[in-house]
């Protein structure tokens, strides 16, 4: 477990995670969309009713397999600890306002990463926005910020979202009573047991290596430490491989699947999710691998952001996805509606919020 720590160690679980990514991507998961934090925990939203949006409706195993995998890889190596307590209402709002963010860009930072390896340059253009939201919540961190500790609760309770998500998963296999899209995205996926396999291996290694995508970006401003960047390179390599050997690279802005050029938006969207998780101390994958090895406040964002994916496709606030015209239908510029800009912006003025309030002041040496 030790070497997995390592600099050759981060990098060969970049490439495992890659394979799985490329596993999942053949085996049927949505084009340059393997796996997506958001858009999956959006299409679990639909598949439970609480977004009614037909085309994005499944209760995806590959969200149950990174939380349990994560909480299995904890118990044997004894690092599950149950904690809460820090300031868990605004970690669900945090949770919220990232899923509005990655709604409106079409993908959380580890799609971002996948979209940059199938060429797609609206991707590469959404970065700018992660990586500046990114330094904007290190500059917090650097002035003081901080939610407060953790502290150590009852011993099941760190359990209780890994036990939902399996029982929320035998429901969908054997009940059937979960809503799936018969169009679009949710339509799209790979094999029940294959998708929950490879997603236990990816949470059982990210949670061993801390792979977060907004942690990477953070620890090079705050220490000049490049090494979290090694899995997502690695991932980011075998992602490009794959592409290129399937066909599946296309370099350029237009004809990319589920995306738009609505660069603004594309740029402010990544912003949002770059310094809403820098406050909140992880990214979406980050939070449901934290949320699996026993953090309740990792819970709370997690339910934030099924919250709020149910509440960007219930009132119209994500992005949509460009389309060329065809014989039936006119072409689709695609972008956040008016509304989704107005509730973008508003977001990231409580996030600035959320930052200054919080930041506290250091208590000067003696």
């Amino acid at each position: 477990m030790d070497f997995l720590n390592s600099k050759k160690g981060l990098a060969l679980v970049g490439v495992l995670v890659g394979l799985g990514m490329a596993l999942l991507a053949f085996s049927g998961n949505p084009a340059n969309m393997a796996m997506c934090a958001a858009c999956f925990i959006r299409d679990m939203a639909g598949s439970m009713k609480l977004q009614t949006t037909e085309t994005v409706q499944y209760f995806r195993p590959e969200i149950v397999g990174l939380v349990v995998g994560s909480f299995l890889i904890a118990l044997v190596t004894r690092e599950y600890r149950s904690t809460a307590g820090s300031s868990p209402m605004t970690r669900f709002v945090l949770g919220f306002i990232m899923m509005i963010g990655a709604l409106i860009f079409l993908g959380c930072p580890l799609r971002m990463v996948l979209r940059m390896a199938a060429g797609d340059l609206n991707a590469w253009v959404g970065l700018v926005g992660f990586v500046l939201g990114v330094a904007t919540g290190t500059f917090f961190l650097k002035k003081g910020y901080s939610l407060g500790r953790e502290h150590d609760t009852n011993k099941t309770a760190g359990a209780v979202l890994p036990v939902l998500l399996i029982i929320g998963l035998c429901i969908s296999v054997f009940a059937g009573v979960f809503a799936v899209s018969q169009a679009g995205p949710g339509s799209k996926h790979a094999p029940v047991l294959i998708a929950l396999v490879t997603a236990l291996v990816i949470g059982a290694l990210a949670q061993k290596v801390r792979i977060c995508f907004a942690g990477s970006v953070r620890n090079i401003f705050l220490m000049r430490d490049f090494d979290l960047m090694l899995p997502i390179v690695g991932l980011f390599v075998v992602m490009v491989v794959f592409n290129l050997a399937t066909g599946g690279f296309k370099l350029s802005f237009d004809g990319q699947p589920i995306a738009h050029s609505q660069h603004l938006w594309n740029i402010l969207g990544l912003y949002t999710v770059g310094f809403g998780a820098t406050l909140a101390g992880g990214c979406p994958l980050r939070q449901m691998t934290l949320a699996g090895q026993g953090s309740c406040d990792a819970a709370v964002t997690f339910v934030g952001m099924l919250i709020g994916a149910a509440f960007a496709h219930n009132f119209g606030l994500a992005g949509a996805a460009a389309s060329a015209a065809t014989a039936e239908k006119a072409a689709v510029l695609g972008g956040p509606s008016v509304a989704g800009q107005i509730v973008l912006v508003c977001c990231i003025v409580v996030l600035f919020v959320i930052a200054i309030v919080n930041v506290r002041k250091q208590k000067n040496a003696a």
